[in-house]
């Protein structure tokens, strides 16, 4: 039955701003710790209404994005029901196809899957994303002379292809992920926010 879905889009990463991953390049340092959250504010995953949840990942990206590898955990809002939950996990593990499924096909491993509550207050590039005990940021947008966001648009990789992305920086941002080693406090790096509107028939 497929996926039609529109909403929001949060990463943020250990990279300086900006994550030169978005254009192909290698990251700052190597890899790439990240973590990132897509809001549906609405739509539905094989019939299952999943409006107003969150859906969040956190990953190690060993080397150049294209490349693949990626090791993540995901994270489903605690505010699902089981079918949301469920239909939630298979999208971000790639099994409903579309954009999620090419996504999926750079990740190597999936360490768990864990229900958590998620915390999303960003606008424009501007605001907060928390997944309680695991991650902490906040962030604002760059603008242009006249006051507008700066955008990012035709991108090689995107986590939300299709759609402009905002340029951030994230005044903080703590990431503490045992199960994949990471353990983060910074302050002043990059952060990526953008809407998309996704529709795949199944």
């Amino acid at each position: 039955m497929g996926y039609r879905l529109e909403g929001d889009l949060l990463e943020v990463c250990d990279c300086k701003v900006l994550c030169p991953c978005w254009i192909g390049e290698d990251p700052d340092n190597g890899g790439c710790r990240t973590a990132l959250a897509y809001v549906m504010r609405a739509g539905e995953i094989d019939g299952v209404d999943v409006s107003g949840l969150v859906v969040a990942v956190t990953a190690w990206i060993p080397g150049n994005v294209l490349d693949g590898g990626y090791v993540q955990k995901i994270y489903v809002d605690a505010r699902a029901d089981e079918a949301q939950g469920a239909a939630l996990a298979e999208l971000m593990l790639g099994r409903r196809g579309g954009p999620f499924e090419a996504l999926a096909a750079l990740v190597a491993e999936t360490v768990g899957i864990e229900r958590a509550a998620i915390e999303y207050t960003v606008a424009e590039g501007s605001g907060r994303f928390r997944i309680a005990g695991v991650v902490e940021a906040e962030m604002t947008a760059y603008r242009g002379p006249g006051g507008r966001v700066t955008t990012l648009h035709e991108s090689i990789f995107s986590t939300i292809p299709g759609s402009p992305a905002y340029v951030g920086k994230a005044e903080r941002f703590v990431m503490r992920e045992p199960a994949l080693g990471i353990d983060l406090d910074l302050r002043g790096h990059n952060a990526i926010q953008g809407v998309f509107r996704f529709e795949h028939p199944g």
